[in-house]
C-alpha cells in the first residue's frame, strides 16, 4: 500500500496528512459513518458527511470540532482531493474517495446495496484501489428485501396480540430502518427503549418518514404493553428493564439469524433476518463494479471474500487487517 497506509492509529493517508475512521486520536480524522468502531472520541479534528453531524455529536460529544461536507463535495486536503459518496449504510454513512497525482483509492468504510428509506443509496465509485469490509462475506448470506423482511415482522407482531412484542434491534441504524418501513404495514405507535429514542429523534430532525414512536419510560407503570410493539437494543434483554414486559414474545433482527442455531444460542423466540451491511452477491458486484485493480478486504471474512475474488474474479485482492470489529449486533 502506498497512498493509504495502516499506522498503529488507523488508516494513514501521508499525502493530505490524515487518518480515515482512526482507532486512535489523531490530529484530522475523516470518518464514514458514526459506528462506534468507527468514530471514536479524542481526535482533534472530525471531517464527515453533514447529514451524520447530529449521531456524531451525540455519541462524541457537542463540543467537538466537526466539519461537515456534503455527498460528492471536493474537498482540499494537503496534496490530495478529497470526496465523500453515499455508502448506504446508515444514516450519513460514506465512502471516502482520495484522489492523488492521477491514482484514485475508496475507502468503502461499511456499506449495503438493498434499499434503505433512511439513508442514501449507495454509489459506485470507480477507483484504481478500493478497500472493502466483508462482514458477511460468505456465500450463505443472501438478504430478502427490507420491506419484505418488515412484513414479516409486522405480521409476528400480529399473530399475537395478547402479549408485548419485543423486537431487539440494533439502536442506530437497524431500529429507524424498521421505522421507517412499517410504515407500509400500520399507523399503530411503536413503543422504543431510551437508546433508540434519542437516535430516531435525529432522524425526525431530517425529515426521514417513520411509524409514530412513544419512550416506554413515557408510559405508567400499570401500562401492560398488550399487543404493542416494542423496539430494545440487545443490551435490554434480560436487563431489568425487561422485567415490566408479562411474557412477551421476544424476535431478534439481524443479518446472523441467518446462521442455523443462532436465534437459540442468542435466547430469541424468532429471528429476522435484516442486516445493514452488503450480502454475498453486494460485495462481489460492488468489488466488478468499482473496476478497482487491487482490492484491499477488511472486517469478517476477509480470507474467503479476497481468496474468491483472487480466484474466480481475477481481482488482485488480499486481506487487510485493522480494527475494525462491528459496534453491537448488525
Amino acid at each position: 500500500m502506498t497512498l493509504i497506509t495502516v499506522r498503529p492509529e488507523g488508516l494513514y493517508c501521508e499525502a493530505g496528512d490524515f487518518f480515515i475512521d482512526p482507532w486512535r486520536p489523531v490530529d484530522t480524522a475523516l470518518i464514514t459513518h458514526a459506528h462506534s468502531d468507527h468514530a471514536r472520541s479524542g481526535s482533534a479534528r472530525y471531517i464527515a458527511t453533514d447529514v451524520s453531524a447530529g449521531v456524531l455529536k451525540k455519541r462524541l460529544g457537542e463540543s467537538i470540532q466537526l466539519q461537515g461536507v456534503a455527498y460528492g463535495e471536493p474537498l482540499k486536503l494537503g496534496e490530495t482531493w478529497v470526496s465523500f459518496h453515499a455508502a448506504g449504510h446508515v444514516l450519513g454513512s460514506a465512502q471516502i474517495r482520495v484522489e492523488h497525482q492521477g491514482e484514485v483509492w475508496v475507502v468503502s468504510g461499511d456499506y449495503k446495496r438493498d434499499a434503505d428509506p433512511t439513508c442514501a443509496p449507495f454509489e459506485v465509485v470507480e477507483c484504481d484501489r478500493f478497500i472493502t469490509e466483508a462482514t458477511f462475506g460468505l456465500p450463505i448470506y443472501n438478504w430478502q428485501s427490507g420491506a419484505e423482511v418488515c412484513r414479516q415482522v409486522y405480521d409476528w407482531w400480529q399473530s399475537d396480540l395478547e402479549r408485548p412484542s419485543l423486537l431487539f434491534c440494533y439502536a442506530f441504524g437497524k431500529a429507524q430502518r424498521i421505522l421507517s418501513e412499517l410504515r407500509n404495514f400500520c399507523d399503530r405507535p411503536v413503543y422504543v427503549h431510551g437508546a433508540i429514542h434519542a437516535l430516531t429523534e435525529i432522524y425526525r430532525s431530517l425529515g426521514i418518514p417513520m411509524v409514530q414512536t412513544i419512550p416506554t419510560s413515557e408510559m405508567p407503570r400499570s401500562y401492560k404493553f398488550q399487543g404493542d410493539l416494542v423496539l430494545s437494543p440487545p443490551s435490554g434483554h434480560r436487563s431489568s428493564w425487561m422485567k415490566r414486559f408479562q411474557h412477551p414474545q421476544t424476535a431478534f433482527a439481524s443479518g446472523w439469524m441467518a446462521v442455523r442455531g443462532a436465534r437459540r444460542r442468542r435466547g430469541y423466540e424468532r429471528g429476522f433476518v435484516l442486516s445493514d451491511h452488503a450480502d454475498w452477491n453486494g460485495l462481489v458486484n460492488t468489488v466488478r463494479q468499482t473496476k478497482a485493480k487491487t482490492v484491499y478486504v477488511t472486517h469478517g471474512q476477509t480470507d474467503v471474500l479476497s481468496r474468491y475474488l483472487k480466484e474466480e474474479q481475477n481481482v488482485d485482492a488480499m486481506p487487510l487487517k485493522t480494527l475494525f470489529e462491528g459496534e453491537g449486533d448488525i
